[in-house]
C-alpha cells in the first residue's frame, strides 16, 4: 500500500468527490492510491498528531473515523449533499498501540474510515504542537480492547474531545492496583511521560479482588503523589459498576458496587483518598449504578456483553460509548477541560 507523506493534504474519494479543478482532480487519483479498504496509514514515529479531515461529495454522506486499536476519534458526522465540513482531532501513536502489555501492532498511524455513507476527501496529518495529554490508568474496562464485541469506555472517549486534547489510554486488561504499579511496562513506563497540565485518569478497583484496605489506599496514593511529582493533575475516577442486580431491581450489593471478598468497598475508599488529599473526584460508580438501573434488568443488557459472552462486567461499544460520555460530562462540569474542547450530542 502507498503511504502518504506528513503534512501533506490529500483528497481521498471513497464516496463521490465534488466537481474539482484538475489540480485537485490530480489530488484525488493519489489519495485513491494510497487508501485501501477504507484504511489510511501514514508513517509517523510515536508521538501526539493532529488530524484535520475534509468531509462530504455529491451526495448526503454520514462519516466517522477510528484508528490504531478500535479508538473511536470521530462520531458519525454528516454533510449535506454538495457540500463539505471539516473535523479536526488529535491523536496519539505510540508502541504498543494498545494495551500496553500487549502486542506491538501496526508501525505508525492508521485511521479507518466508517459510518453509514462515507465520504472522505480530504485528509492532513501534522505533528501536535500544543496538545495536552489525558492519560489512562485503568483496567480492562477502560482500556482499548483489541476485538470486538468489547470495548473499554477509554476506547470511546476520544471522540467526545477536540483538536488539542489527545488520549493516551495505558489501561491493561487484568490489572489492580497492585500489578500496575509493579509492573515495568505500566506505571514506571507511563509517569516519566506525564508533562506539566496533563491529566492522568485512575480507575483501578476490579482486580483488587484480594487487596486489604491499608494497600489499597497506599496504592492510590501512591499514583496521585507520582503524578503530581511531574507535574500532572490526578483524577481519581470510581470504577464502573458490574451489571449485578438485586431482587429490588437495584445495584445494591456488593458485587456490582465492587466490594471485595475482604469487605474493601472499593468505591469508598477511592471517594475517602480524593478528599483527603484534594483530588478531583469523577464518580463514576455513582453514574453508571444510576444509568443503569434506570434501564433496568433488560435495557441494561445492550451497555454489557450479558447476551453475547455471559458478561456483566466489560462493555460493549454502546455501554462504552455511554460510560465514555459520563466521564466528558464530569471533566466539563469540574472544569478540568474546558467546554469548547468537547464535542457533545
Amino acid at each position: 500500500m502507498r503511504r502518504f507523506s506528513i503534512a501533506v493534504v490529500t483528497a481521498v474519494a471513497l464516496g463521490t468527490a465534488l466537481p474539482s479543478t484538475p489540480a485537485a482532480s490530480a489530488e484525488t487519483h493519489a489519495g485513491l492510491a494510497q487508501c485501501a479498504a477504507g484504511t489510511c496509514h501514514f508513517d509517523v514515529p510515536p508521538g501526539t498528531y493532529d488530524v484535520r479531515v475534509t468531509l462530504g461529495g455529491q451526495a448526503a454522506s454520514s462519516t466517522s473515523v477510528s484508528g490504531e486499536t478500535r479508538r473511536s476519534l470521530l462520531p458519525e458526522t454528516a454533510a449535506p449533499a454538495g457540500e463539505h465540513v471539516t473535523r479536526s482531532f488529535t491523536v496519539n501513536v505510540r508502541t504498543p498501540e494498545g494495551e500496553p502489555t500487549g502486542p506491538e501492532g501496526t508501525p505508525g498511524l492508521d485511521l479507518r474510515i466508517g459510518g453509514s455513507a462515507p465520504a472522505l476527501a480530504g485528509i492532513k496529518v501534522t505533528p501536535a504542537r500544543h496538545a495536552r495529554q489525558i492519560f489512562l490508568v485503568g483496567d480492562s474496562t477502560v482500556c482499548d480492547q483489541p476485538g470486538a464485541p468489547y470495548s473499554g469506555w477509554g476506547q470511546q472517549l476520544p471522540q467526545y474531545l477536540g483538536k488539542g486534547l489527545s488520549v493516551a489510554n495505558y489501561a491493561d486488561s487484568g490489572e489492580s492496583t497492585v500489578s500496575y504499579l509493579g509492573n515495568p511496562r505500566l506505571w514506571a513506563t507511563v509517569r516519566p511521560l506525564i508533562r506539566p497540565g496533563d491529566l492522568v485518569l485512575v480507575q483501578l478497583a476490579h482486580n483488587d479482588k484480594t487487596t486489604d484496605e491499608a494497600t489499597y489506599r497506599a496504592n492510590l496514593e501512591t499514583l496521585v503523589a507520582g503524578i503530581r511529582e511531574r507535574g500532572g493533575q490526578p483524577v481519581l475516577v470510581t470504577p464502573i459498576v458490574r451489571r449485578w442486580f438485586s431482587p429490588d431491581g437495584t445495584l445494591n450489593n456488593g458485587t456490582a458496587l465492587l466490594v471485595n471478598g475482604l469487605g474493601v468497598d472499593h468505591p469508598a475508599v477511592i471517594r475517602s483518598v480524593a478528599a483527603a488529599r484534594d483530588v478531583p473526584l469523577i464518580d463514576l460508580t455513582a453514574k453508571t449504578k444510576a444509568l443503569v438501573e434506570s434501564l433496568g434488568v433488560e435495557g441494561s443488557k445492550a451497555l454489557y456483553l450479558t447476551n453475547e459472552a455471559r458478561d456483566n462486567t466489560h462493555t460493549s461499544v454502546r455501554g462504552a460509548t455511554l460510560y465514555a460520555g459520563l466521564v466528558r460530562d464530569e471533566l466539563v462540569t469540574r472544569h478540568l477541560v474546558p467546554k469548547g474542547k468537547v464535542r457533545v450530542g
